[in-house]
């Protein structure tokens, strides 16, 4: 019988189904027809029975095509695996996943690859159609769970398998019928874009089934006219038995008699919980119990221009797992240098203290045609960015037998670069095109982008993680610039970024480092963060312009610092400043490495400075509690500079003769407040002992 007069007689069935006459009528008339042609009246009866009940479920929501009337018959051929099957099936079916249920996650997986080949099939096949029975049937995947049985079914209405099929895909490890089908296509020169769903790569995946059944059991017929049904059975000992089977519907069913301590494989919640978690998305429908259970479309992989809102909001709580709305949605494709399709959120919540920490997971899932490969994955993209909750969908990425673990490669690495680039190229384009809520979103989030510059190895990704900082500065209280706003404002002659770490504006603005610099016009970037100046000091460069701490700027010889090249009224002379300084140095021994006087001060005594001012008070908050005073001076190894126009000064330099008592309390008082100006002492209250004792030293005359 045709195609043509096989897909007339059941449209004639379909619309029976209004009343009983018509029903009757059109038994009788594809009966007639049937007994003329090959007398194969028995499949389209089947096919209208199969109609009516569809009717009726449609109206209670109900569908499901898992019958269990599959009876083998006949002989059955007895074979074994191949290659050293039975510790090969041992290693695949026991020891390769790290999670039992993810053989869930394979068969259907096996299950969507027979449906999307039959699809190309039928797409490619041209004239060749009619050699397909039922060829415009519904494309579906169904699982049944039978708990007091401890049976799980997953039958699909794909392509099936033939008895030669069955030995071959079945009977040999590691033989994946998805790649020898991808590789007929190539050797036929056709395109595969119509293939592109089918996923299977490694063809182990069915055997992941033996990890949870005792028996399993594959029902299976052939999409090619004609073609009878088998079954196939192992224990996954290292045979299998294959037979004819009657009453066995076009496409494939696996049924696993599941173990024991596997029984749970067998509650629909359970089920329905492992296809969320790793199905969702599957091309075709899934059906749990008549009940389709995959009910959120794969919106990655639609055109951004298609996708509303209410669907962003929909899926970003699915995939955040979380109540909130995403602040940013970075929705792109793209085929070079790798094929991806990517679908990122910004939360618009605050982070929590969790995922503050850096043993948060990445919240990236990873899928690979839209079957889900790792929920959190490690090395999609970079520590600072797991803030970030979303999917990516990528064909390129090379996987390991099991579909769980990425390799290592370059092309990983590759992948990682891209869509980290992609991402801050997404913030440059918001900060500037809505800095009003890039504020708000730099506010809560921009730790992560400091801790980016603090930990990446990548010098230009540090210099584009840079671009998105935001700092108060000299210029104007309360307003934010970037690092390429402060650059395109630089005084002609600047050649460097100046940055000066303080708790608030006040003490900034006060700092005795930066007064050279405000005598100078010179910008300066105020830090009110702990950690900023770390950042900065990190970060080195911008732009090919240093970024110098004020400290570090006053520690820099200048020429115009050389007390004896000019005389300032009121300053100490040269030869005064030559008695000074060496007995300021004897006096704190132990406490500086070297005396210096300055030109930069104009309201302070003295400042200290060291080498490295954000390492040394990152280091004194963190590492000297348990050290002891000499060690701590003697890692620091600060230098005192001294103004001599400064009054305290140069009355210092006159207690040298006339209390030298008084004096030693004074320049030891002078070094300890300089050292809590520079945020160098762990307890400011130890000073307070030195303190007293200078009081009253100057108060014994009263």
């Amino acid at each position: 019988m045709s195609a043509s007069r096989f897909f007339h007689l059941q449209k004639l069935a379909k619309s029976a189904l209004s009343n009983r006459r018509a029903i009757s009528a059109g038994l009788n008339l594809t009966n007639r027809a049937l007994r003329v042609e090959n007398g194969l009246l028995a499949p389209v009866s089947r096919s209208i029975r199969c109609f009516s009940t569809e009717a009726a479920q449609e109206k209670t929501g109900y569908h499901s095509i898992i019958r269990d009337s599959e009876k083998a018959v006949g002989d059955s051929d007895k074979h074994e695996f191949q290659a050293e099957t039975r510790m090969l099936l041992d290693i695949v079916a026991r020891s390769l996943y790290s999670d039992k249920e993810v053989f869930v996650r394979e068969l259907i997986s096996n299950a969507s690859d027979a449906l999307e080949k039959f699809r190309y099939t039928i797409h490619t096949a041209g004239e060749g159609e009619k050699n397909f029975a039922d060829a415009d049937r519904s494309l579906e995947i169904h699982i049944g769970t039978n708990k007091q049985d401890r049976v799980l079914s997953i039958q699909d209405t794909g392509i099936g398998m033939t008895k030669e099929e069955l030995i071959a895909n079945l009977g040999t490890i590691a033989r994946s019928g998805s790649k020898h089908f991808m590789e007929q296509i190539k050797e036929k020169g056709a395109s595969a874009d119509n293939a592109q769903n089918i996923i299977g790569q490694f063809g182990v995946g069915f055997y992941s089934a033996f990890m949870v059944a005792d028996r399993v059991d594959v029902y299976t017929r052939s999409s090619k006219v004609g073609s009878p049904g088998y079954k196939w059975s192992s224990d996954g000992s290292g045979n299998f038995e294959i037979q004819e089977a009657e009453n066995v519907q076009i496409g494939s069913k696996i049924t696993i008699h599941l173990k024991a301590d596997c029984r749970e494989f067998a509650d629909e919640d359970r089920i329905r919980e492992v296809i969320r978690k790793y199905s969702n998305f599957v091309g075709s429908p899934i059906f749990l119990n008549g009940k389709q259970a995959n009910q959120i479309q794969p919106i990655w992989l639609m055109e951004p221009k298609d996708v509303s809102q209410d669907q962003h909001n929909e899926f970003y709580r699915f995939v955040g797992n979380t109540f909130d709305t995403p602040r940013y949605t970075l929705h792109y494709k793209t085929d070079v240098p790798l094929s991806i399709r990517a679908l990122l959120y910004f939360p618009e919540g605050k982070p929590g203290l969790f995922e503050m920490s850096r043993d948060a997971d990445v919240g990236v899932a990873l899928y690979t045609r839209k079957v889900l490969i790792q929920s959190k994955t490690e090395n999609l993209l970079p520590k600072w960015l797991r803030f970030v909750k979303g999917v990516v969908d990528s064909e390129d990425i090379p996987l390991n037998l099991s579909r769980e673990l990425l390799q290592n490669s370059a092309l990983i690495r590759k992948l990682r670069t891209v869509l980290t680039n992609r991402v801050l190229r997404f913030l440059h384009d918001r900060a500037v095109k809505d800095p009003e809520n890039y504020d708000k979103f730099y506010k809560d989030y921009g730790l992560f982008l400091k801790e980016g510059i603090v930990t990446s190895q990548e010098t230009q990704e540090k210099e584009e993680i840079s671009k998105l900082l935001r700092f108060e500065t000299s210029k104007e209280d309360g307003k934010k610039v970037s690092l390429p706003e402060y650059c395109n404002r630089q005084q002609d002659g600047q050649k460097d970024i100046y940055y000066l770490a303080a708790p608030n504006r006040t003490l900034a603005e006060a700092s005795p480092y930066y007064e050279s610099l405000k005598k100078k016009g010179f910008e300066v970037l105020f830090c009110y963060e702990a950690y900023d100046e770390l950042v900065l000091m990190q970060l080195g460069q911008f732009l090919g312009k240093n970024l110098v701490s004020v400290e570090k700027e006053m520690r820099r010889s200048d020429k115009s610092d050389d007390s004896s090249e000019q005389q300032i009224e009121g300053s100490l002379l040269k030869t005064q400043i030559d008695e000074l300084v060496p007995w300021i140095k004897q006096k704190l021994t132990g406490m500086v490495t070297s005396v210096k006087t300055t030109n930069k001060l104009d309201a302070h005594p003295c400042v200290v400075t060291v080498e490295e001012m954000a390492a040394a008070r990152h280091f004194i908050k963190t590492q000297s509690h348990n050290m002891s005073e000499e060690h701590r001076y003697a890692l620091l190894q600060p230098q005192l500079e001294i103004n001599p126009k400064h009054p305290i000064i140069t009355k210092l330099h006159k207690l040298t003769t006339s209390d030298p008592e008084l004096a030693e309390l004074l320049a030891k008082q002078l070094f300890s407040n300089a050292m809590v100006g520079a945020g160098l002492v762990e307890d400011p209250r130890m000073l307070l002992t030195s303190m007293n004792d200078l009081l009253e030293k100057v108060l014994d005359k009263h």
